[in-house]
């Protein structure tokens, strides 16, 4: 009887561990990086020229990236403009990647591992939020939350719009991302509109970026009122 319950608890425990588990802790590097670059996806290098935009449109001295991967766009940074950039993620494997490609940001680049699903309150705060293909997998409410937490100027999101036949593009690496069907939802453009204008914040553009494979990438800006 003692050992039925050790095996229970043991079994009881890896449950828990793996409820814990952020999908997105069990995904290399790599893999998610080779899938996005593929020319049949191209949106690590459609991401690139986005956050090239977004780094350069607003007029704040500091910004957040929710979501920093391995810090594509980072060296788009202008020092001249930039005091302070937070780079925020859940894999610290990814982190860890991002603060030594872009070690020349050292200075300013503060790297931060954080679940923004139950850990919202430790955001610093920052003049320009980015979050993009970020919002498909914390939802409205949780972005919503971290917005009110960081408390900026302004907000730029990417979003994707998806083709027929699933959010995950086809490729060789497909079968990395299984675990994120669990916490995948679409984001609609209204209803990410009306979540930010519910905290005072008005949409200021909206840009579309089409994608080889029937999808497109749609950012979406916005300031404080």
């Amino acid at each position: 009887m003692e050992k039925y319950h050790e095996i229970k608890k043991r079994i009881l425990e890896h449950a828990e561990k793996d409820a814990m588990t952020n999908p997105w802790e069990e995904i290399s590097l790599s893999d998610y990086e080779n899938h996005m670059k593929l020319d049949s996806v191209r949106q690590l290098q459609a991401l690139n020229k986005m956050m090239k935009n977004q780094f350069d449109a607003f007029p704040a001295s500091s910004a957040m990236i929710l979501g920093i991967a391995g810090g594509n766009g980072l060296e788009h940074i202008d020092r001249n403009k930039f005091q302070k950039v937070y780079g925020i993620d859940v894999n610290e494997k990814y982190l860890k990647a991002a603060a030594q490609r872009y070690s020349e940001f050292s200075d300013i680049l503060e790297c931060i591992k954080l679940n923004l699903i139950d850990e919202t309150e430790r955001l610093p705060q920052a003049e320009l939020l980015l979050a993009n293909l970020l919002i498909e997998y914390i939802g409205y409410d949780c972005f919503k939350k971290a917005v009110m937490q960081v408390r900026p100027k302004y907000v730029s999101c990417v979003i994707q719009k998806n083709a027929e036949g699933g959010w995950v593009s086809d490729s060789p690496y497909i079968h990395a991302f299984d675990g994120l069907e669990k916490v995948h939802t679409q984001v609609e453009e209204i209803s990410l509109v009306q979540t930010l204008k519910s905290i005072g914040y008005k949409m200021l553009a909206q840009k579309e970026n089409p994608l080889p494979n029937g999808k497109k990438l749609v950012q979406l800006d916005f300031c404080i009122l």
